[in-house]
């Protein structure tokens, strides 16, 4: 059984592992071996989870997903969804998503963004109701697709 809860600090080492293993099958879609969540540190995921709301999924003892959030105005900024590669097409994304939503109630608006290539990003973020508001072209092989969720 999956349960939702606040990251803690001590959880950096084991979400930066989730993180990377989701992340490899992004790095290759887009020929880009260093993409950021595969080049983050560990201080970083940590001063994350210190500084935003950061939410794990855990099945027993183990995490097998995050998500981050960033109030900026009225906005939440959501970040870095990922899922252990054994656990994607299992609904943990889509809890994730929708933690986030619950928790960051205040939100009039959630923002996001993902590579136009990631098919499944695009759909799981659709059936959440996210609309597409632009694309921005970051490199001949990127090209960031924004969305966002308005309440």
């Amino acid at each position: 059984m999956i349960v939702i809860e606040v990251a803690e600090p001590e959880d950096a080492g084991e979400i930066l592992t989730v993180q990377r293993a989701a992340y490899v099958g992004e790095a290759q879609l887009y020929g880009d071996p260093f993409i950021a969540p595969l080049v983050e540190s560990i201080t970083q995921v940590r001063k994350a989870v210190e500084t935003a709301t950061v939410l794990v999924a855990r099945d027993g003892a183990r995490i097998v997903g995050s998500i981050r959030g960033r109030m900026s105005g009225t906005t939440c900024l959501v970040g870095r969804l990922v899922v252990a590669p054994d656990r994607q097409g299992a609904g943990v994304g889509g809890a994730l998503l929708a933690a986030l939503h619950d928790e960051a109630a205040a939100a009039l608006a959630f923002d996001l963004f993902t590579g136009h290539l990631s098919e499944g990003n695009l759909r799981l973020y659709r059936r959440h109701g996210y609309r597409e508001t632009r694309r921005e072209r970051m490199t001949d092989h990127l090209t960031l697709v924004h969305m966002r969720r308005e309440l």
